[in-house]
Parts: C-alpha cells; sequence; structure tokens
C-alpha cells in the first residue's frame, strides 16, 4: 500500500512539473504603459525605473528601448543584480547639447559593479558634443571644466558591447575601467576629426578586453591604453580619423602598473595622425611596457606610422633634460604596409635611462607619398633584438649613414639581421637620399605634429589618471575606503592630468 501511494504521488509531482510554465527571463519595455517612455521625449526616468526591476528580478532580464528618437539627460546602472541583464537599445538616445544639463558632470551613461551584462540592439547613443568642444580649453587652461564621457563601465566584469554606435561625444566615448573580460563587437565609434578629446576606447586598470570588427574615427586615439592592462587584443578594426592606437601616455603617476600582453592585429589605420605608437612622459616616474605586438597592420595616408615616444610632450610643459623610467621591452612590428605622409616613417626615440629592449620590427613596407625628402627611420636608445624583410632606409639606423648616402627608397635592398644591436644617439637616422638637409625637414615635420593638433591629446589628462585606481581583476566586490577614493580620482584629475 505505501509503494503504490508513492508511485501516485511521484507521478503527480512530475505532472506538476510538466504543466508548470518556465519563467526563463523577463521583458521591461520603456515606453510599456508602465514606465510611460515615449519617443521625442526624455525618458531618464523611464529607463531607470525599468533598470531598478530588472536588477531585482532572479530571472534573466532585458530592457528594450523601441526604434524612435529619445531625449536622455543621463543614467548611472549600478548593481549588484540578480541575474544578468541585457539593455537592447533599437533606437537613438540623445544627450542634452548644454554639459550642464548632464545629471552627471563627467558621465552621460554608466555601469557600475555589474557582471554579465550586454549592451545591444542596434542602435545610437548620441552625445551631441559640437558644442562642448568648442568650449574645451584645456590644452590652454588648467582649470578647464570636465567634459563628459558618453559611457562608462566601472568594475563591470563578462560584459558585451555589440551593434551599438556611439555617435559625437563630448568627451571619450568608452572607458573601461577595472573591468574584466569585456568584449566590443562590430561596435562603431564616430566624431568628426577636429573633434578635441574623442578618444573611441580608453582601457585603464582592466584585463581580457577585446575589440573586433569595429569602426572607430574621432579627433584623438582610437584606442587608448592606459596603466594596469594586460590581455587586451584588438583584431579587425579600422580607425580614422583619429591619432591612431596608442600605449600610453604613461609614466605620470607613482605607482603605475604594468601594461602587459597587448595584440593589435589586423587593423587599418587611414588618415590617421599616428598609427602603432607607444608614449611615456620624460621626466617620469616608474612604469613598464611590456609583450607589445603590432601586426598585419595596413597604413594609408597615416603622418607617423611606427613611434616609440619616450619624450612626449604635447604642449613643451616637460624637462625632457631627465629622461622616462619607464621600461619598454618585447615589442614587435610585423608586417606593416601602405604609405606615410610624412618621411620619418619609423621613429624610436627612446630613453636613455632605460633602453627599449627585445624591439622586433620585420616586414616593414611604407613608402613617402610627399615631395619633401626620402623615406626614413630615426632611432636612439633601442635595442633591437631582430631586423628582417625591412629596406634599409627603414632599418632603424643598423647601417651608417654614410653608407646610405644617395640611396633611393625605390631601389633600397631588403636586409635581414637577428642580433642584439643597440643603436645610440650617435647612430640616430637611416636615410633614403641626401642625409642632411631631408633629416632637418624631417625632424621639423615630425615636431610640428606633436605640436599643433586640433587640441589636447585627451588619453594625457585620462591615462594617467586611470592608474590611481586599485590594480584589480575581480574589483567588483562591494566599494572599500581606497577604491572610492581612487575612482573619485579617476573621474575629477583628468582636469588636471596634463599638469
Amino acid at each position: 500500500m505505501d509503494q503504490k501511494l508513492m508511485n501516485v504521488l511521484t507521478i503527480s509531482f512530475l505532472l506538476v512539473l510538466a504543466f508548470t510554465p518556465v519563467h526563463s527571463s523577463d521583458f521591461f519595455d520603456v515606453t510599456s504603459a508602465k514606465y510611460g517612455g515615449k519617443p521625442n521625449t526624455d525618458i531618464t526616468k523611464a529607463l531607470l525605473n525599468a533598470w531598478t526591476d530588472a536588477c531585482a528580478s532572479p530571472w534573466e532580464s532585458t530592457i528594450y528601448v523601441p526604434k524612435g528618437t529619445y531625449g536622455l539627460k543621463g543614467a548611472i546602472f549600478v548593481g549588484h543584480c540578480k541575474a544578468p541583464i541585457e539593455l537592447q537599445v533599437e533606437g537613438t538616445l540623445q544627450a542634452p547639447e548644454d554639459t550642464g544639463q548632464v545629471t552627471s558632470p563627467d558621465t552621460w551613461v554608466g555601469f557600475r559593479y555589474l557582471n554579465r551584462l550586454t549592451l545591444s540592439g542596434g542602435g545610437t547613443f548620441d552625445g551631441r558634443g559640437a558644442l562642448s568642444w568648442k568650449q574645451n580649453d584645456c590644452n590652454t587652461n588648467k582649470n578647464c571644466k570636465s567634459r563628459v564621457v558618453n559611457i562608462r563601465f566601472d568594475f563591470v566584469n563578462d560584459t558585451i558591447i555589440k551593434d551599438i554606435t556611439s555617435l559625437d561625444s563630448k568627451n571619450f566615448h568608452f572607458n573601461v575601467f577595472a573591468c574584466n573580460n569585456i568584449t566590443f563587437q562590430h561596435a562603431t565609434i564616430t566624431a568628426p576629426g577636429d573633434s578635441v578629446n574623442t578618444d573611441g576606447i580608453h582601457i585603464a586598470r582592466s584585463t581580457m578586453v577585446t575589440v573586433a570588427n569595429t569602426s572607430i574615427g574621432t579627433g584623438d586615439d582610437c584606442i587608448s591604453i592606459g596603466d594596469g592592462t594586460s590581455q587586451l587584443k584588438f583584431t579587425n578594426v579600422t580607425c580614422g580619423p583619429g591619432h591612431g592606437i596608442s600605449i600610453g601616455s604613461l609614466g605620470g603617476y607613482r605607482d603605475e602598473q604594468p601594461v602587459t600582453g597587448v595584440i593589435i592585429k589586423n587593423v587599418t589605420f587611414n588618415s590617421t595622425q599616428n598609427g602603432a605608437r607607444i608614449k611615456t612622459w620624460p621626466a617620469s616616474y616608474g612604469g613598464l611596457v611590456s609583450d607589445i605586438h603590432y601586426e598585419d597592420i595596413i597604413m594609408v595616408n597615416v603622418s607617423n606610422p611606427i613611434i616609440i615616444d619616450q619624450e612626449y610632450c604635447p604642449w613643451n610643459l616637460c624637462n625632457k633634460k631627465i629622461p622616462s623610467k619607464v621600461k619598454i621591452s618585447d615589442v614587435s612590428f610585423k608586417n606593416i604596409k601602405g604609405t606615410s605622409t610624412t618621411p620619418l616613417a619609423v621613429n624610436f626615440i627612446c630613453s636613455w635611462s632605460v633602453p627599449c629592449e627585445n624591439v622586433e620590427i620585420s616586414g616593414i613596407d611604407l613608402t613617402y607619398t610627399g615631395h619633401k625628402g626620402f623615406i626614413s627611420s630615426q632611432c636612439s636608445n633601442v635595442k633591437l633584438a631582430t631586423i628582417a624583410n625591412v629596406t634599409k632606409a627603414l632599418a632603424c639606423g643598423n647601417y651608417s649613414p654614410a653608407s646610405n648616402k644617395n640611396h633611393t627608397e625605390a631601389h633600397s635592398p631588403e636586409i635581414s639581421r637577428s642580433e642584439n644591436q643597440t643603436v645610440s644617439k650617435n647612430q640616430t637616422e637611416t636615410v633614403a637620399g641626401n642625409r642632411n638637409e631631408p633629416a632637418r625637414v624631417d625632424q621639423r615635420k615630425y615636431r610640428r605634429l606633436l605640436m599643433t593638433s586640433s587640441g589636447p591629446e585627451s588619453d594625457d589628462q585620462f591615462l594617467r589618471v586611470t592608474s590611481s585606481a586599485p590594480n584589480s581583476r575581480s574589483t567588483c566586490g562591494w566599494l572599500q575606503p581606497r577604491a572610492v577614493v581612487q575612482l573619485l580620482r579617476g573621474f575629477w584629475l583628468p582636469l588636471h592630468g596634463w599638469l
């Protein structure tokens, strides 16, 4: 009798499970009657209310913004949430033109202390930054006002940003800080070439950040990398207009953490100020840059295709008599082809205090499109581990200037070396053609490029700041007092980062 009863109960329980609906996810439409959002109106309140409900849900949730144009004064989305959330934006969100009307002084849309977030939908975050660019005077005024970043990720893990457009940000488009495992896929970042401080993606104190199949065109660095970053990979990226993909600038603050493990592969630079770049401040604090690899790169009319600059000083407020203390090693530039708009196509200005070591250049095929001299390379204080399939003119001083006299790029034989050869300040330049006059022209034009941009290179106002935050691969727990201080510094100090 007991066995029969058990069988009946078991069957009943299974039947209940079979006919019980499975609650797999929640869906929150900001234009539903509950939230009241409507096109051509401000949906700040509706979006934040939908986020509150989604964050509290134990189920995987989607917050939905349908097609249409919506105003958004600003929103900071804060965890910890109980389950993964996808913010699916199909419409266009527009920021106020006036920075003073944005909810936060430095952030328009922010995500903090979150895991397993997805930002998707094919929509646009329009920062409407034209007015802000005109008012930006940070290159001349040390007390300049803070500018608003389009989208910030702070202490965010395991997150995907896909099929999203960031348009005309007032400042950086995306800022990634103290995060782990962040992926950008099929993102589009757009601002005019003369827009000030509009870095595409800035990354600091973060690990495992991937940018793939993404188009970036801005008035500053397409991607800028601050201290404390590792395991970064950028593939199938187009950059232009802009200032290239830059490591640094570094060395501006005490206790900066190393930058290691960066792969930039299958990238096209189109009409950018720089291509592959590493930069550190002179008279700097110590630091380390290592395991950096630029590979399979196409340069199309780039001003400075390959550059390591350890005397980086955009507003001439530095003491160049004191060398940089940031150590650069294990760097490769491989299979880089295309055109340079200046004769100086390869330029390594390394620190005489801590020379660059184990630098590899191979498969470099660049041509000069202008008429002011010949294609050339200039290098100092660098130990080259490998030189392969590079013309003499781009071989970084491995031949004496005399041996290159009256030698044109069109007839430059390729050289191949694999040895630790240090290029000192006495052996700094390899020029295809007459050495003296083209060299002077190259150097003047190069310096002007650093000093006459449309505004300050914003990465230097921010990159040196984010180094102040705690170094963590998984810092998305509750804020510790030190983290509060560091995070505040990360938001405030960009105003004065160039000092």
